[in-house]
Order: structure tokens, then sequence, then C-alpha cells
């Protein structure tokens, strides 16, 4: 398990599967604003259900975050688009709607860049989020990823278009933070 301040990063267990799918997929808003791709339903058991235990995506890499006081699932974080002659991915956090507003996602991506910088030994990460996404905003600026650009009504999300703000970090730019 990769470790934060706060959180773990883990495989995904069989377990974690009807609790991110009811408590992530489910929530059309959420999922309409993540996705990239318009909402559907999904039958649990499915195999084409968003949060399986390994993904066969190469360049993917999928986690479930754990709270690491009680080893609580709290959501899920992944290293996707994976470019190994770039050495380059992009970052992904959810977290379920209990765990929100409390530091995680600050931990969660910090986990990532060490993830994808120590480990992976990439060069650069990107995150790409909602202009009012504030939240996944602030997690990635407090890690030191800087705003490269606003992708002008990029995003159709929910019946209008909204606006998707690209943030970068180079592996020389990161600053690590203390780990457990």
């Amino acid at each position: 398990m990769l470790r934060g301040g706060k959180v773990g990063l883990r495989a995904r267990h069989a377990e974690d599967i009807p609790v991110l799918h009811g408590a992530l997929h489910d929530d059309v808003a959420n999922t309409s604003r993540a996705a990239g791709r318009p909402w559907r339903p999904i039958t649990p058991g499915s195999p084409t259900l968003p949060f399986a235990e390994d993904d066969p995506e190469p360049g993917r890499v999928p986690f479930s975050v754990v709270e690491l006081a009680g080893g609580t699932l709290i959501g899920v974080a992944t290293l996707w688009g994976t470019d190994t002659h770039h050495r380059s991915a992009h970052l992904g956090v959810g977290l379920l709607p209990s765990a929100r507003g409390k530091g995680y996602g600050t931990d969660v991506v910090a986990v990532l860049c060490h993830y994808g910088f120590v480990e992976r030994g990439l060069h650069r990460l990107q995150i790409e989020t909602l202009a009012d996404n504030t939240p996944m905003l602030r997690s990635a600026t407090r890690n030191g990823f800087v705003r490269e650009g606003v992708l002008r009504s990029s995003s159709w999300v929910l019946g209008e278009f909204l606006d998707e703000v690209l943030l970068g970090l180079l592996a020389e730019d990161w600053q690590p933070a203390a780990r457990g």
C-alpha cells in the first residue's frame, strides 16, 4: 500500500466495487461531471462496471483510497494515460460524499505524485478538471501543480458547456511531502 499522511492507496478489492458503484457511479450528477462522457445505468455485477478489481487498459493504474486511521474505503484514485516515451501521465481522484471536505483529496494527489515521480520515474503529471471543481483545483495547487490553460466550453455536462482547466507538474518542480 502507498501511504500518505491520512490515506493509503491500495489495490481494488472485490468488496470495494459495490460501494464505489453505489456511492460514485450511481450519483448521476457526480459521474456526469467526473467521467467526461454521458452517464448511463450499469447493472451491478456487469463486466463493464467502471470500478473493476484490475483495469485491463494499458497505462491505467486504479487504486482504492482508504483512510489510514481505520482502513475505511473513502474513494478511488487513478494514474491513467501513461505515456512511457514522454514519461507522462494523468491523475484522477474520486471521493465518496462522506469523505469530501476533510483534506483527503490533497493527500491523495500527494501520494499519486509520489507514485508517478518516484515509483514510475515519470517526468510530467497532468490533471484536467472542470473549472468549478474547487476541491480538485485546491488539492492540485497545494501539491505544486501549475494552471497551464483553460479549455473554454469543452465539456458538455448535464445540459451545458463548461470550461475545463489543465494543470501540470514536472518532476523537477515537485516538492514531496513528508511520507508516513
